[in-house]
């Protein structure tokens, strides 16, 4: 493949990850802060948009709800993945990332073709390896009701589907980064 054929299919795969969040939930968390709360955390804090309804919390969904604190050690996390996942996630704002501990969230984002419903995605990156057991998505979705937006439904395949889209783009910038080296 001709690295100049690259941003013509990422593009494609873009609009792809778009088309297939419009598919697609369980609403999540708000995040400001680039740690992942526990349920009681977010409990303590009165932050209910950091609890799913059926309680879960982005903790839950990455490590069983436990958290580390901050050690001074950072997790390493693979740079292509890192880059891989913010150009494939370009399409909705970021509302806090931290390559420290492997964490990107998005803020919530609408597309035109669906106004009355939104996205919100949040990757996991826990080693440094280039592989696909280090990386998890949670997709969470809400639609509007009225003046409300309340939680909806993601289809099951589609943080699966993201992750590919993660992983593709990441040995598509392994794959340039070595023609450039050699």
């Amino acid at each position: 493949m001709a690295v100049t054929s690259v941003p013509g299919k990422f593009a494609f795969a873009c609009v792809g990850a778009m088309s297939l969040l419009a598919a697609c939930g369980d609403s999540g968390s708000s995040g400001s802060n680039s740690r992942i709360l526990t349920r009681s955390e977010a409990q303590a804090l009165g932050d209910d948009s950091a609890v799913g309804t059926d309680g879960s919390t982005v903790g839950d969904i990455f490590g069983g709800g436990s958290v580390q604190q901050n050690t001074g050690q950072s997790l390493q996390v693979n740079k292509y993945i890192w880059k891989g996942a913010l150009e494939t996630l370009s399409f909705l704002p970021l509302a806090s990332t931290d390559p420290f501990s492997g964490v990107i969230v998005t803020d919530w984002g609408t597309s035109q073709a669906a106004a009355n419903e939104r996205f919100k995605v949040t990757v996991f990156i826990s080693d440094e390896r280039l592989a696909a057991d280090t990386l998890r998505v949670a997709v969470f979705r809400e639609v509007r009701d009225g003046n409300v937006w309340q939680s909806a439904p993601v289809q099951e395949d589609v943080p699966r589907q993201i992750e590919d889209s993660i992983l593709t783009r990441a040995r598509q910038l392994r794959i340039a980064e070595a023609q450039q080296e050699g």
